[in-house]
């Protein structure tokens, strides 16, 4: 086992952390989410796809700016925390509102946090370990980001249904590891770049390689069809499933991810990140396709399963090959312009998931998605040869 994790670094277990608290905060309220703002607040499922579409742009756009500064400052610890705290911050504030606005205003600050945040700590992953191992660190971080997500609606059923408090006491009550997050950065020994940065603000987008814009091309195919998983847990209900029951496969849906994120990690660092990143492309065509069809409670739950393991391989590895585009100095840009990508194509998908919804029907939401995971598999394969990369640790 200690092989297993040889190479990492503390920061590397302490950055893990931090995402485990984050993520347990957020995912306590993301499956209640869209349930409490169609069942409560009334709102329709386009203002769902609306609400989720804008707050995940919102985080993503926000990386590739906040990268391109960690950059141009080299302060990669003080961006990171000054994110956890704004995104800890704006949970109980959902749970105040009153009307879909007030969540939709929340939402886009705990999304300002997490964007600001994620691009910085991503460079501390990538410079806190060897090339060799870079998959893994980003592997680690995954298991972590995962396991909070899949403890924290573990926590939401235990407070709905043992406890019998209300959704909006989750919305406080998720405070709490949002702010054990700050404290997991607080403890970060940040160490200076090797080289001297020459970024500016836009992150000198003519100094990254041309691998490195096919790639995004490909992230972007491919990101045209994926929309909000919010529109899983409304399919989830769409059959008749309780809301526990939800909440519950939902929470599978996690642990699925963090069981996979240090393995994917791992075998794109031996087998390459291609190859690695083309099956989770497959792995979510095959699952969208399975819940345009399913009706069964049972088969939802597996569906789920399986929408981890995309979620897992995606997120470590997603990251890990768009960091191996770029040399040290722009890190933290390369990686924030990629989720600057995975947001934006996240948004368009989100809007057009929520007129389909609304307009055309439940299961054409993920007919879309899977033509479009098709076609980001065909562009995977052929825009970006075996070893169109550069690593340049």
């Amino acid at each position: 086992m200690k092989r297993y994790f040889t190479g990492l670094s503390r920061n590397s277990f302490l950055l893990a952390a931090a995402s485990f608290f984050s993520d347990t905060s957020t995912e306590m309220l993301y499956p209640v989410l869209p349930v409490f703002l169609t069942a409560t607040l009334k709102a329709s499922g386009s203002i769902v796809g609306l609400v989720e579409g804008f707050a995940q742009a919102m985080q993503n756009i926000v990386q590739g700016f906040s990268g391109a500064l960690s950059d141009r400052l080299q302060k990669r610890k003080g961006i990171a925390l000054a994110g956890y705290l704004a995104a800890a911050i704006a949970k109980p504030l959902m749970g105040i509102s009153t009307a879909w606005q007030g969540v939709f205003g929340a939402r886009l600050l705990d999304r300002l946090g997490a964007g600001t945040r994620s691009a910085p700590r991503d460079a501390l992953i990538a410079s806190s370990v060897d090339e060799k191992v870079r998959g893994r660190a980003f592997g680690l971080e995954g298991v972590g980001d995962n396991t909070g997500a899949f403890i924290g609606p573990l926590f939401a059923i235990f407070l709905l249904y043992s406890l019998h408090l209300g959704m909006r006491t989750i919305f406080y009550l998720a405070l709490i590891p949002g702010l054990l997050a700050v404290v997991m950065i607080l403890l970060v020994n940040e160490r200076r770049a090797a080289v001297t940065a020459k970024s500016k603000i836009d992150g000198k987008m003519r100094r990254f390689p041309g691998g490195y814009w096919r790639y995004l091309m490909v992230i972007a195919l491919f990101g045209l069809g994926n929309s909000s998983n919010s529109f899983l847990i409304l399919r989830t209900q769409d059959i008749g499933a309780p809301l526990e029951t939800t909440i519950f496969m939902y929470a599978l849906f996690n642990l699925a991810a963090a069981l996979i994120s240090y393995p994917a990690g791992s075998f794109s660092d031996k087998l390459g990140r291609k190859n690695v990143l083309l099956a989770s492309f497959v792995i979510f065509m095959v699952t969208y396709l399975g819940f345009a069809h399913a009706k069964n409670v049972l088969i939802f739950g597996a569906l789920f399963v399986f929408y981890g393991l995309y979620q897992g391989i995606f997120r470590t590895v997603g990251k890990a090959f768009a960091s191996d585009f770029v040399a040290e100095d722009l890190r933290a840009s390369g990686v924030g312009w990629y989720s600057s990508t995975v947001g934006l194509l996240q948004l368009v998908a989100s809007v057009v998931a929520g007129q389909l919804w609304d307009r055309v029907a439940h299961v054409a939401v993920f007919y879309y998605g899977a033509i479009f995971a098709f076609a980001g598999s065909i562009g995977l394969f052929v825009l970006i040869p075996k070893h169109d990369h550069q690593s340049t640790a």
